[in-house]
C-alpha cells in the first residue's frame, strides 16, 4: 500500500515561499535546458506554452504553485481504488484461510463466535508465512515483465487490459478454492496456489503501469511563469510540484480501496464464509476494465518505444569497459567518476560510436539518471521487511491478543486508516511547516526518514511480543491458544501499525515519484518496476526469516526486522548524500530527442494529443 515531490524538492509541494538559489553548476544546467527547450525538434506540450518561460531572477524569487489535476487523472484514481479493493481484499484473507482449521459446523470456514477464528486449509503459521510471502514477492516481481510489454511492445494501457485479464482468472480460482465441495475434497490448495500465482502475475503488470499512467495525465513538464487569478501575483506554474500532489493522492486511492476491502471482507470471511470473501472483492474488480474503456478517448497515452531497454544496456556495458580492476574499491572510484556517462556520449564517441547508438547526448544523461534512481533504491529492500510484517506475522500475533469479538485481520486496517487521515495533514500542515523553517526535506531526506519510523514500529512490535509470552496462558507458546488469549488488548498494535502507515508517506509514495521523474521518458514503466521488485527482493530476503516465525522465536523475528530497518536507513542516507546534493541538476537535465521509435514492433508516428514538434 503500500508524498510529496520526489522530483525537485518534494518539500516544496503547495510551495509559496522564494525558490532556493541556485549554485553556479545548477546555473548551467538551467541554460542547457533553456537551449534544449527552445529546439524544434523537441516535442513539447500545449501547456508548456502558456504563460512565460522563467528567468534565473525570477526562479530566485517568485512564488511556486501547482497547476491543476486534468479530471482523466481522477478516473484513473478510480480503478487504481477498485484494483486495491479486489487485491487486498482477498490478501487479508490469506493468513486465516492457510493457517487455521475449519471451525466444527461451518463448512465454509466461517466462525461467528466473540472469540471465534475463521479458517480452512489448517497449514501452520509457517506455512501461513510462507505463501503470503511468497505472494508478495510474485506480486512485486511480475512488474518487470509487465514494464518491458509495455515500453517496447503495446503501450501502457493496452498492457493494463492483459494484466486485469489474468487478475480476473485468478481471483475466480481463488473462489473455487474456497467452496465448500472443494474444501471438503481437501485438495483445495491447488486452485488456491495456482489462484495465487495468475493474480500476482496480473497484479505486477497493473503495478508496473498504473501510476505511470496517471502522471502522464498531466501535461505541463516545464516551469511556466503566470498570473495567479486568485491574488494577480506573478508565480511559476511548477510541474514538479503537481506530479507531487498527484503521486500523494493516487497513494491515499490505493489505501482508500485496501481500506474498505479488508474491513468489509474479514467481516465477510468471519459471519458468512471464504467463498464469498473472495467473490464480492472479484465483482468490484470488473470495475477495472469498464471505466479504462468508457474514458478511452479522454486519456493521453504513450506509445510503446521499442528497444530502449536494450540500448540502455548496451550503453551501460560500453561505459564499463576498462573501468574493471582487480581492486574492488578501485572499480567502484572508476564506476562513479564523472567521466563514467561523458565518455559514452554521442558527441564524444563522435564517428567511433557504434552503429545502435542513435539517440543524443541528452538521452544519455537521464539514463544515467535513471541509474542513479535504481542504486537509490537498492537499499529498500531492508525497509519492505518491516512493512511486510504486517501481512502475516502481526495478523498472527493479533489471534493472541485479546479482541472483545474483533476478528484478529480486522487490525491490519490501522495501516491504510493511518495513511487516509495523515496524507492530507502531510501535504496540507506539515510540509508548508517545514518550508516556513526553512528546511529542505529532499526525496532521499524523505526516504531515509521512512526507514527510522518502520525500524520504530519493529521496536513496539517485539515489545508487545515480548509481553505476550510474558503475561499470556501458554507462555512462550500462545499460538497453541487459539480460546485463551493474553490479557493485553489488541488494539495496543495501533503503535506499529501507525508507525508503519506514517513511514510509508515518506518512503513508499517517494519512491514511486522518484522512479517517475528520474527516469527517461521511454523507460518510466521500467523504472518504476524496479522500484516494485526491490519489494519483492524483500520477500525473497524475508524467507530466510521464516524459521523465526513461529514460537518461541516471535520477539528475535520482530528484533532482527527492526535492527535492519535502522541499520538499512543509515546506510541510506550515507550512500545517498551525493545523489541529495545533485537533485535540483538531476531535475534540469534537457530534453532527449530519442524516442526510441526504432523497431518493427513499435508504433511509428505514435505523436501524442496535444504534442507540438
Amino acid at each position: 500500500m503500500s508524498g510529496a515531490a520526489a522530483q525537485n524538492q518534494p518539500d516544496m509541494a503547495l510551495s509559496h515561499e522564494p525558490a532556493t538559489l541556485f549554485e553556479a553548476d545548477e546555473k548551467a544546467a538551467l541554460s542547457n535546458v533553456h537551449r534544449t527547450s527552445t529546439s524544434p525538434s523537441v516535442v513539447e506540450f500545449d501547456a508548456d506554452l502558456v504563460g512565460e518561460e522563467p528567468t534565473e531572477e525570477e526562479l530566485r524569487t517568485l512564488h511556486r504553485v501547482s497547476g491543476k489535476i486534468p479530471w482523466s487523472a481522477y478516473t484513473i484514481a478510480v480503478v487504481e481504488l477498485c484494483e486495491r479493493f479486489g487485491f487486498y481484499g482477498c490478501q487479508v484473507l490469506y493468513t486465516n484461510f492457510i493457517q487455521h482449521p475449519r471451525p466444527e459446523g461451518h463448512p465454509t470456514g466461517k466462525d461467528p463466535s466473540a472469540e471465534g477464528q475463521p479458517g480452512a486449509l489448517n497449514m501452520g503459521q509457517r506455512a501461513s508465512f510462507g505463501i503470503t510471502t511468497f505472494n508478495s514477492f510474485w506480486s512485486y516481481a511480475t512488474p518487470i515483465v509487465g514494464a518491458i510489454i509495455a515500453d517496447e511492445y503495446l503501450g501502457r494501457y493496452n498492457t493494463i487490459f492483459i494484466a486485469i485479464a489474468f487478475s480476473i482468472v485468478g481471483h475466480i480460482l481463488l473462489i473455487i478454492s474456497a467452496l465448500p465441495t472443494v474444501l471438503d475434497s481437501g485438495k483445495a490448495i491447488g486452485p488456491f496456489i495456482l489462484g495465487v500465482i495468475i493474480l500476482g502475475f496480473g497484479t505486477g503488470a497493473f503495478k508496473a503501469n498504473i501510476s505511470p499512467l496517471i502522471a502522464e495525465q498531466y501535461r505541463q513538464t516545464k516551469l511556466r511563469v503566470i498570473v495567479d487569478k486568485k491574488t494577480g501575483e506573478r508565480v511559476i506554474s511548477d510541474p514538479n510540484i503537481t506530479l507531487s500532489r498527484i503521486f500523494l493522492y493516487f497513494y491515499l486511492m490505493v489505501n482508500a480501496g485496501s481500506l474498505t476491502g479488508q474491513i468489509s471482507m474479514v467481516y465477510v470471511e468471519k459471519y458468512v464464509g471464504f467463498w464469498c470473501a473472495f467473490l464480492l472483492p472479484t465483482i468490484l474488480y470488473c470495475c477495472c476494465p469498464l471505466v479504462l474503456w468508457f474514458c478511452r478517448n479522454r486519456y493521453h497515452l504513450s506509445p510503446p518505444t521499442g528497444s530502449v531497454l536494450v540500448r540502455a544496456f548496451k550503453l551501460w556495458t560500453l561505459a564499463q569497459k576498462g573501468r574493471w580492476s582487480v581492486n574492488p574499491a578501485q572499480t567502484r572510484r572508476n564506476f562513479k567518476h564523472e567521466s563514467f556517462w561523458e565518455d559514452v556520449k554521442p558527441s564524444k564517441l563522435g564517428a567511433n560510436k557504434p552503429n545502435w547508438m542513435q539517440f543524443d547526448d541528452a538521452w544519455v544523461d537521464q539514463v544515467a539518471r535513471g541509474f542513479r534512481a535504481c542504486s537509490c533504491f537498492t537499499w529498500i529492500p531492508l525497509y519492505w521487511l518491516s512493512y511486510n510484517q504486517m501481512n502475516n506475522n502481526l495478523t498472527s500475533q493479533a489471534a493472541t491478543l485479546t479482541r472483545n469479538g474483533v476478528p484478529n485481520d480486522i487490525i491490519t486496517n490501522l495501516n491504510p486508516i493511518s495513511l487516509v487521515i495523515f496524507i492530507p495533514i502531510v501535504d496540507n500542515f506539515l510540509y508548508p511547516a517545514l518550508r516556513k523553517a526553512g528546511i529542505r526535506f529532499t526525496p532521499i531526506k524523505r526516504m531515509a526518514f521512512g526507514f527510522g519510523l518502520a525500524s520504530m514500529a519493529m521496536i513496539a512490535a517485539t515489545v508487545i511480543q515480548y509481553y505476550i509470552y510474558k503475561l499470556g496462558p501458554c507462555g512462550d507458546h500462545m499460538n497453541d491458544c487459539k480460546k485463551t488469549p493474553a490479557p493485553i488488548n489488541v488494539w495496543v498494535q495501533s503503535v506499529p501499525y501507525v508507525f508503519i502507515g506514517f513511514s510509508e508517506i515518506f518512503t513508499s509514495i517517494t519512491g514511486l515519484e522518484y522512479a517517475f521523474t528520474k527516469a527517461p521518458k521511454n523507460m518510466r514503466s521500467l523504472v518504476t518496476s524496479y522500484w516494485h521488485f526491490m519489494s519483492a527482493f524483500s520477500n525473497a530476503i524475508g524467507q530466510a526469516l521464516v524459521a523465526l516465525s513461529e514460537d518461541p522465536l516471535l520477539v528475535w523475528n520482530y528484533g532482527v526486522v527492526a535492527v535492519a530497518a535502522a541499520i538499512g536507513g543509515v546506510l541510506f542516507w550515507f550512500h545517498q548524500r551525493p545523489t541529495d546534493k545533485k537533485e535540483d541538476i538531476l531535475n534540469m537535465l534537457p530534453d532527449s530527442t530519442y524516442s526510441g521509435k526504432d523497431r518493427r514492433h513499435s508504433v511509428e508516428g505514435g505523436r501524442e494529443d496535444g504534442d507540438r514538434v
